[in-house]
């Protein structure tokens, strides 16, 4: 069997894998195999089409980890995220606020601790849930 055919077959099992995992590195992988099977091809010997593999194969995996952190970065924090938590933009009632500036409001049909975002100044009136800390609710004055 010749070396190419070897490439591509792992190059296809690799990419099987990925359709059973879900995950896209096998796919990525599964590129450095099949470059491997085109230096094959082109006669290269069994150390460069090693070379080949490796190098696009994780050259291709560093390059989509880097864009997928890079896209990252800009999201804010799990307890401000609204992708993760359904509370964040919902709103509440502040109808007074305690002494020690906290205030307890009725929201989704419980009694929650509502607090205003560290330096805001404690108003009454509709707020809206900016962030969500353990149970308490941190807030922002519409």
């Amino acid at each position: 069997m010749a070396e190419s055919t070897i490439w591509w077959l792992i190059a296809g099992a690799a990419i099987v894998l990925e359709l059973l995992s879900g995950t896209i590195y096998l796919l990525l992988l599964g590129a450095g195999f099949a470059a491997a099977a085109v230096s094959a091809h082109l006669g290269a010997s069994l150390t460069a089409q090693i070379v080949v593999a490796a190098v696009v194969g994780v050259s291709a995996v560093l390059t989509w980890y880097l864009v997928r952190r890079k896209g990252r970065t800009n999201q804010p924090a799990s307890q401000a995220n609204p992708d993760i938590n359904l509370d964040i933009g919902g709103t509440v009632l502040i109808e007074a606020w305690d002494p020690d500036g906290t205030a307890s409001v009725r929201y989704r049909g419980a009694q929650w601790t509502a607090m205003p975002r560290p330096g805001a100044t404690p108003a009454t009136g509709m707020h809206r849930v900016a962030e969500v800390v353990g149970s308490r609710l941190v807030v922002d004055k519409i």
